[in-house]
């Protein structure tokens, strides 16, 4: 059930659920760090979430033994910017799992090997600075975290592309669903009213 939800999922353009809904939309302050890829990026899995605190590299490495294939590691940092989980080493651990992306809510490392291992990453941006192998009290993995302002609890569906990111439960994603498909579905023909010099006051909603 759930794979064939991601695969519906996969087929709409995400920013029509934002026509949709107003809530779970990940801040635009975290984008993809993979630079242009022939076709864009677009991601669809599961959240296996971890919390990381006092520059706690000890905790990414427990995250990422719980991986799944399919799965997105979604890294909340507790408000640290400088201190950067995700580098080379641990992409490469996400590709051997079987991860479909990284999302931190902090910034990454690394990022011209990123782009050469090909696993999406998302993140507020990059540092040669680094976490730790130290444990910090307050870390834990697959809890409820914060991303971007968006509560994430393991098992949400994070959806995510060049344009952004959203997260979303089960039950939410399969609701709003149909609604999009069939919002993209109308789009194509639209536009061809427009192109075909149609007046934009039969068109657009006034």
């Amino acid at each position: 059930m759930i794979t064939t939800l991601l695969e519906d999922l996969a087929r709409t353009s995400y920013p029509t659920i934002g026509h949709l809904l107003e809530e779970g939309f990940v801040d635009p302050g975290i984008g993809s760090l993979m630079g242009h890829v022939p076709g864009g990026v677009k991601i669809a899995g599961p959240a296996v979430t971890v919390r990381i605190a006092d520059r706690d590299a000890i905790a990414m490495n427990r995250a990422l033994l719980a991986l799944r294939p399919g799965d997105v590691l979604v890294v909340d940092m507790l408000g640290d910017n400088r201190h950067a989980p995700v580098g080379a080493v641990t992409a490469a651990a996400a590709i051997a799992q079987g991860a479909s992306a990284v999302v931190v809510d902090g910034v990454a490392t690394d990022v011209r090997e990123l782009r050469g291992a090909g696993l999406p990453v998302f993140a507020r941006g990059t540092s040669c600075l680094t976490t730790k192998r130290v444990r910090g009290a307050g870390s834990a993995v697959n809890v409820p975290v914060h991303c971007g302002g968006v509560q994430v609890n393991p098992g949400d569906i994070v959806l995510g592309d060049d344009n952004g990111l959203i997260v979303l439960a089960p039950e939410a994603a399969q609701e709003v669903l149909p609604r999009a498909l069939a919002s993209d579905e109308a789009e194509p023909a639209i536009l061809a009213r427009i192109a075909a010099g149609e007046p934009l006051e039969s068109i657009l909603a006034l």
